[in-house]
């Protein structure tokens, strides 16, 4: 089958600020540099996602997985690589009718609203401006919308602040809905709610796929979540995907250690007395990546071409890809560290 979402050796890095040196002396620096600083974000990343398929983005804070998303849904130009959307180009001038297909749910409603809008102005401008419906039904459009996420068409002539957390939440849902998209990138959707909130906007998520056929690129720093969620699981490290495979076969067999290090630290309901082992180092600055693989410095199982050859990412079983230069066999972990796949009390919780 061919994919209904294509990212192929994206790449975006952005230029270091000068920070707080004077502006003469940055010149200065700037002049003396044989390369200026760059912060290289998203560095080469290849994906397939098919149609009506949940793939999970799963890293710490600061592995470009927001670059990613933001990259997939044309807010941001990449530095190198493309998206394609059923082949048809994304990025770099593709049509208008393939960038109406991808909308973008934020982490932060409130700041992804405008809050001097009323919410039935929120949700029909766009789809009027591009003749999606007509403006004399365009009122009639936001109601069915609302009643989608499961709020009361009363709310349209209310403004953002006059909701809760999980109510604005659902009404950049209905926003990005209206625009009739294929592929919703979720952005740490359900971070800012309460877990009981966050199990509703989650099955809204569910149900939306099943009435709609919605594709989803979920990014997503909490495990339990993406578990609960996902078909296919992509963790993220400085910029590149270093594991990727479905769900059950991520969760209980990982190959990577940086996989291996963060299932093994998630929180589970029956971990009591658990002494948890967090990922030894910090992770390194992207002005200045590792050589070799990224992870090294902090890799527990490191071998010395580690430090001077980067792993390709590469099929190891069937559908089962991971850049690291052991084989599966070889892949153990320290006896500080021991993975265990989070239990089926962990998946209730999201």
């Amino acid at each position: 089958m061919n994919p209904f979402l294509q990212i192929h050796q994206l790449g975006k890095s952005f230029g270091a600020p000068a920070g707080l040196l004077p502006t003469a002396w940055a010149a200065l620096r700037r002049r003396q540099a044989a390369q200026p600083p760059r912060v290289h974000a998203v560095n080469g990343v290849s994906l397939d996602v098919q149609r009506g398929e949940i793939v999970g983005l799963v890293g710490e804070s600061g592995c470009g997985k927001s670059t990613l998303g933001r990259l997939v849904a044309g807010l941001i130009e990449p530095s190198s690589g493309d998206v394609r959307i059923e082949g048809q180009p994304l990025l770099h001038g593709g049509p208008t009718s393939v960038h109406r297909q991808v909308q973008m749910v934020f982490q932060n409603p409130y700041a992804s609203l405008n809050p001097r809008r009323r919410i039935v102005d929120t949700l029909t401008e766009a789809p009027v401006h591009h003749g999606i419906v007509p403006r004399a039904g365009a009122r009639v459009h936001a109601a069915e919308l609302l009643e989608t996420v499961g709020l009361d068409a009363s709310y349209l002539d209310r403004f953002p602040h006059q909701f809760s957390g999980g109510q604005r939440q659902r009404i950049a849902i209905a926003r990005a809905l209206a625009m009739q998209p294929q592929l919703l990138v979720c952005d740490e959707a359900v971070s800012a709610l309460d877990v009981s909130v966050q199990a509703q906007i989650l099955n809204l998520f569910l149900d939306l796929r099943e009435s709609r056929g919605l594709t989803y690129l979920f990014i997503s720093h909490n495990l339990s979540v993406v578990e609960y969620l996902a078909d296919r699981v992509a963790i993220m490290y400085l910029g590149r995907v270093v594991e990727l495979a479905d769900t059950a076969t991520l969760f209980a067999a990982p190959k990577h250690p940086y996989t291996q290090a963060l299932i093994a630290d998630a929180p589970r309901l029956d971990a009591r007395a658990t002494s948890y082992q967090p990922i030894q180092g910090e992770l390194p600055s992207p002005l200045k990546p590792p050589t070799g693989c990224s992870f090294h410095p902090r890799c527990p199982v490191a071998l010395p071409r580690c430090k001077t050859e980067a792993p390709a990412l590469a099929e190891i079983a069937p559908g089962h890809l991971s850049a690291c230069h052991l084989s599966a066999s070889d892949v153990h972990q320290p006896a500080a560290i021991h993975v265990v796949a989070p239990p089926a009390s962990l998946r209730s919780v999201a």
